[in-house]
């Protein structure tokens, strides 16, 4: 039996294209996972920081391997900016990842996922829910 080596490329190119795929996949879903580590840690400084009884105004706060003193409220306000950029980041990886997993879904010849592009429903219209159902 002899192997047709055109066929062997198309299933090389497929099996490289879906690995590819599945990596991006990963890639993303492990960028959140350490995304979401540092916000849990800038959660924790800026509790830190509004527990601190210390009445001083300056805090130590460690870049990288330098320890340097800032005011409390700058140190503050970097954390508060660093944690809307990390919500930025997630948010837009996460609105990209439904449809990564489906081009994936779509190169192993599997069928698009049902109920993965859901999203909660704001407060404003979970209200307006509630006040149908309460007539």
């Amino acid at each position: 039996m002899e192997v047709d080596d055109g066929g062997m490329d198309s299933v090389l190119e497929y099996l490289q294209e879906v690995e590819r795929k599945a990596e991006d996949v990963l890639g993303d879903r492990r960028q959140i996972v350490d995304l979401d580590i540092k916000r849990n840690q800038n959660r924790e400084a800026l509790r830190a920081l509004s527990k601190d009884t210390d009445k001083s105004e300056v805090v130590t706060v460690c870049f990288g391997s330098m320890f340097i003193d800032l005011p409390k409220n700058k140190t503050k306000e970097m954390i508060q900016r660093d944690q809307e950029q990390l919500d930025k980041e997630i948010d837009t990886i996460r609105s990209q990842l439904p449809g990564k997993v489906n081009q994936l879904y779509e190169a192993q010849g599997k069928p698009e996922l049902k109920g993965f592009n859901l999203t909660a429903l704001d407060p404003d219209e979970m209200k307006a829910i509630k006040k149908v159902l309460n007539g």
